[in-house]
């Protein structure tokens, strides 16, 4: 697949979404804040930007941000774009005004390919002092004996390579960083090796090899030992990220993950059925952080399971988030070390939202750096992006996992569902591309709720199908009404952007509005969606 660069100016090339940037092949990522800056700065060049007009532009991602803030990004977006304040290429300071984006956008360069996914396993690579030729030669035979010794005892598919020291864009690609180094001591060899987690950096294991002798000891025994114990400790690693609400531990991660994929849709029916055991287990076990979660799984699940022509009262619905809420924030400490139930924690205070946005996007991120090979992670991403208005990130996310989806499978409906709601968010019907008896026509989704997808992914202006229009009939006014409400509670008051909750709305909206009046839109609904009165 192919991309195509967005800007270049000077020696940086910066994405279209100011996501991130490259330099002589470096990728430079940007956080959300210095992102809001570096769009508005770089979208109006050589114009003065007053720090008030920053300011607003950064006031959605920084609650209590003050000109202080704003002097802060700029310098910590000169240090990553390697500005300088003296003699700037990219921001240029107008002293007591503003700022001013000052580089120039150079041609367009020749596409270049994505970077590559997560995807390999492990990349093993030797760090050797300069111009030492023969120790060069040394290390690639050690290394070389690690990689199949390693290969071997995971017994695994996924790649285990050698890359060389300048192949960091490899290195990057994969989840496991593996880093051998190399020096002679006299007549020693000293040799240590530093295993990290690819995306967070994190160290799992570091430890020395002892070869004695640099010229006699034989290396077989102590690399065969080494790749043992990086073996054990790769398969530690690998099955913590997936420990966790129920999944069994005698099976494979790559199928725990998937298991815990599905876990975690909003569409699963287990959790419902599996009030009355988590009762009885966190009566038994109270101090258990992960039954706490499932118990909250299964309070989720009623407020997202039920049927929404029925609804569920606005008293009983505060009681169970409070519960929610209230739980979560007391497993925090407790699961840290836990990538699946951070993941958790971070989905379910996403959902109740009660002003837990960024604590449930640092979970979140955190969690998928060290489960980044999983799908688990990518709806709960795709939803706090889609929550800050980043559409095109939420969408990638999502896409991301419909292509690791099993077809048609409960997992591929529920990542598909979420597209189209973030495609709606962003305006963007013509995307869709989606019959509209699609969900209606779903064996994965209760035939209430499929109801609900069809009309909220048709347009007020297209007829529905007729099976949908007759459950909307029968549903009566107070049903309708019910139905917008569950819908807002469900799927739209996450979202920042009030327009963006109003696009998701208005299909809806538009049809009952046309079967049964005005009044199936409450007030708190019409408010919160920003929907007009004629709406």
């Amino acid at each position: 697949m192919l991309r195509t660069d967005g800007f270049l100016f000077d020696d940086i090339v910066l994405d279209e979404t100011c996501l991130f940037a490259h330099r002589n092949g470096e990728q430079i990522r940007f956080t959300r804040s210095e992102r809001a800056l570096l769009l508005v700065l770089s979208r109006n060049p050589h114009r003065l930007m007053q720090r008030s007009q920053l300011l607003d532009a950064i006031a959605p991602t920084q609650a209590d941000a003050s000109d202080r803030n704003v002097d802060f990004l700029v310098n910590r977006l000169r240090t990553k774009l390697g500005d300088n304040a003296r003699s700037p290429r990219f921001i240029a300071t107008q002293y007591g005004e503003g700022y001013v984006w000052i580089a120039a956008k150079l041609p367009a360069v020749a596409p270049k390919p994505d970077p590559a996914p997560v995807s390999g396993l492990l990349a093993i690579a030797a760090v050797v002092p300069p111009h030492d030729r023969r120790l060069a030669e040394r290390a690639e035979a050690i290394t070389g004996q690690m990689r199949d010794m390693i290969a071997g005892r995971l017994g695994t598919d996924e790649s285990v390579i050698v890359v060389g020291r300048d192949e960091g864009s490899v290195m990057r690609a994969m989840r496991y960083v593996l880093k051998v180094s190399f020096q002679h001591s006299g007549d020693r060899l000293d040799c240590t090796a530093t295993l990290r987690e690819g995306p967070s950096r994190r160290i799992i294991r570091a430890f020395r090899l002892e070869f004695g002798d640099a010229t006699t000891a034989p290396l077989a025994p102590e690399v065969e030992r080494a790749s043992i114990g990086i073996s054990e400790a790769l398969q530690r690693n690998l099955a913590a990220a997936s420990e966790g609400l129920g999944t069994p531990v005698d099976q494979p991660h790559e199928i725990r993950l998937r298991k815990a994929s599905t876990l975690l849709s909003a569409s699963n029916p287990k959790w419902l059925e599996k009030g009355r055991e988590l009762r009885d287990a966190r009566a038994q076990n109270p101090a258990s952080a992960d039954i706490a979660l499932q118990w909250c799984l299964h309070l989720f699940a009623r407020l997202v399971l039920t049927n929404p022509f029925t609804g569920i009262s606005h008293d009983e619905r505060d009681e169970i988030e409070n519960e929610i809420e209230a739980t979560v924030l007391d497993c925090l400490p407790l699961v840290d070390t836990n990538p699946l139930l951070m993941l958790t924690a971070a989905k379910l205070l996403y959902f109740v939202d009660r002003g837990h946005l960024e604590l449930a996007e640092d979970l979140a991120d955190r969690a998928f750096a060290h489960m980044a090979d999983s799908p688990a992670a990518l709806p709960v991403l795709g939803q706090l992006r889609q929550a800050r208005g980043d559409f095109a990130a939420a969408v990638a996310f999502f896409d991301r996992g419909i292509a690791m989806a099993d077809p048609d499978s409960p997992f591929d409906l529920h990542m598909r569902v979420l597209r189209y709601i973030a495609l709606l968010a962003a305006g963007d019907r013509e995307a869709l591309n989606v019959p509209a008896a699609f969900f209606h026509e779903s064996p994965h989704s209760p035939p209430d709720l499929s109801v609900m997808i069809t009309v909220l992914i048709t347009p007020a202006s297209q007829q529905l199908p007729k099976a949908v229009t007759d459950v909307l009939i029968a549903a009566g006014r107070d049903g309708a009404r019910n139905a917008i409400e569950y819908t807002y509670m469900t799927s739209v008051r996450h979202l920042t952007s009030v327009p963006a909750r109003a696009n998701i709305m208005q299909g809806l909206v538009g049809h009952l509005i046309r079967l049964h009046g005005q009044d199936v839109v409450t007030p708190f609904v019409r408010v919160g969606a920003g929907l007009s009165a004629s709406t």
